[in-house]
């Protein structure tokens, strides 16, 4: 079994984690966890879902949950509060139950219902088909690139690989590496744990987590003097005032957004203007196969 489904084993009660070693050959493969109150737990991989012999009951969320908090929930009250705590390796956990409002603010979950564990797989070398489209090489910078793709294709995955090529420098081709600036909202590009980024996105790399990305882009920018900032799934008026403020600064971007195509863009009148602006030079989309796409951005 990979050390990386092994890390988040550790996480649960004596009694699951003895019954989903039970399960060996399918968490090899499993991308998602699933944990809900008196029902079976779920294994999910890319292509199938196992339902598990086990009912999960309120203790055992509770337990887990104070596992992953290290048995102090309120140390982890604001991550609670985005609804995921990211855990060490870079895996996220996912949270529902009755959420606590107050003056528009969500200020706590309490009666946790269900846990998700997602399972954290980097892979090195996915943006390899990518990054021809990316580099500008005479420049030795990024053109300012778009990636598109609905949830669960792997866009992320492909956006951290080209963050750790950029940052890292890729010498066979001669290309130096450059300072990068990543705003990661939701912990899920370089998965920070008590500070320190759980997957690998380059040596020359510097990382605002858990802020919004409209805060984050300008603070990279004034504070940190990033030649290229990224951030994942924009989609915000404020996101695109942020962009805007990057590119006349002089700073290239690359990010990603939620699309099936270029056309379902274009009907967003939000992205939408970045297109209308010529700020974007370089869309790329994920197919349905996971396959690389390089499309007209005009």
């Amino acid at each position: 079994m990979k050390n990386n489904v092994l890390e988040v084993l550790e996480y649960f009660p004596n009694k699951v984690r003895e019954c989903l070693t039970k399960y060996e050959k399918v968490l090899y493969e499993t991308q998602e966890i699933h944990l809900y109150t008196n029902k079976n737990i779920y294994l999910r991989t890319s292509s199938d879902e196992v339902e598990v012999n086990y009912i999960t009951i309120s203790n055992d969320i509770l337990e887990t949950l104070q596992r992953i908090c290290d048995n102090s929930i309120y140390t982890y009250q604001n991550q609670i509060c985005n609804g995921f705590i990211t855990v060490k390796g870079g895996h996220r956990v996912g949270i529902s139950g009755e959420v606590v409002i107050k003056d528009g603010q969500v200020i706590n979950i309490s009666y946790i219902y269900s846990l998700n564990f997602r399972i954290a797989r980097q892979v090195l070398g996915c943006s390899n088909t990518a990054l021809p489209y990316i580099l500008n090489i005479k420049e030795n910078t990024v053109y300012n690139t778009i990636i598109l793709s609905p949830p669960g294709r792997g866009k992320t995955t492909l956006l951290r690989d080209v963050v750790r090529s950029i940052s890292n420098g890729i010498e066979e081709i001669g290309f130096r590496g450059i300072h990068v600036g990543i705003v990661d909202e939701r912990g899920e590009i370089a998965a920070m744990y008590k500070g320190t980024p759980q997957n690998d996105v380059g040596k020359r790399t510097d990382i605002l987590d858990n802020i919004s990305k409209d805060k984050g882009l300008k603070m990279l920018i004034r504070a940190m003097c990033p030649q290229v900032v990224v951030a994942d799934e924009i989609g915000t008026k404020e996101d695109i005032e942020a962009i805007k403020y990057a590119v006349t600064s002089g700073i290239k971007g690359i990010f990603t957004a939620h699309s099936g195509n270029l056309d379902d863009v274009l009907l967003n009148p939000i992205l939408k203007e970045l297109y209308n602006l010529n700020i974007i030079e370089r869309t790329i989309l994920i197919s349905s196969n996971r396959e690389i796409n390089l499309i007209d951005s005009k």
